[in-house]
């Protein structure tokens, strides 16, 4: 099915911003991204791991030293200045986290939203070591990863919902990558949990989670439906009484 997006900005407002070459953040309900004239600097979403993550999860760079940088340092991407100054952290290195957190959590940032974003001019120097990204490309790779998801398994509700897996557990085997999400799967965590939990882009545990559905070892756990509780008793009413007070005589006189 072709994405209904396909041919049109996902965000009208980031493209003027990209446009007037603007500077500051874009807040918008699944996520914010950095400016710096026109071009995305950074990307942040509560669904994607943050740089923090990305930095310390498979031992390029020591939680700890992250932690002494980030209390000294005004946002993600100063703390990794601050490293990188001082040189804790191999330059190569940030770059592709920094790349990776842009496209992950910029993925989604632009997601379909029922709020407006909310733009705020800020011309904080941006860290000039850091890569950036052109609107444009990151709306293309947005839109090519929605239809990659699509054509995976059409159900979005496994990427939200906390999952459990299939009983009886299906003989499609896993590649490892996949046990890792799978071992994971605990009727609590949601995906962006799982890809927290692992230390990996969360768009890339979502492709794992939807190739598992697809195969039948997950399913999304269905919300609790809970019985509305019962309406109280009608009070009874002076008529009531003199009916009542009518039948009990009717019945004594028999």
């Amino acid at each position: 099915m072709r994405d209904k997006s396909a041919g049109r900005a996902l965000s009208p407002m980031l493209t003027r911003l990209a446009e007037e070459r603007a500077t500051g953040v874009l807040v918008r309900e699944h996520g914010t991204l950095y400016l710096a004239e026109g071009r995305v600097v950074h990307a942040e979403s509560p669904l994607a791991p943050g740089l923090d993550v990305l930095l310390t999860a498979h031992g390029t760079l020591a939680t700890a030293a992250w932690q002494r940088a980030a209390a000294q340092a005004a946002g993600p991407l100063h703390t990794a200045e601050l490293l990188l100054d001082s040189g804790l952290l191999p330059a190569g290195a940030l770059e592709l986290c920094q790349l990776d957190a842009v496209y992950d959590a910029g993925y989604f940032a632009l997601a379909p939203s029922s709020a407006p974003g909310r733009f705020r001019y800020d011309h904080t120097p941006r860290v000039d070591s850091l890569p950036s990204v052109p609107v444009v490309a990151l709306e293309r790779e947005t839109l090519r990863r929605r239809l990659l998801l699509h054509r995976l398994w059409r159900d979005p509700s496994a990427d939200s919902a906390p999952l459990i897996r299939a009983d009886p557990a299906p003989a499609v085997p896993v590649t490892p990558r996949q046990q890792a999400v799978l071992d994971r799967v605990d009727g609590v965590r949601t995906a962006a949990g799982i890809a927290r939990n692992l230390g990996r882009q969360a768009f890339h545990t979502l492709v794992d989670v939807r190739r598992l559905a697809a195969a039948g070892h997950v399913v999304p756990l269905a919300p609790v439906v809970t019985a509305p509780p019962p309406p109280p008793p009608a009070p009874v009413t002076d008529p009531d009484i003199a009916l009542l007070k009518r039948l009990r005589d009717a019945l004594e006189a028999l």
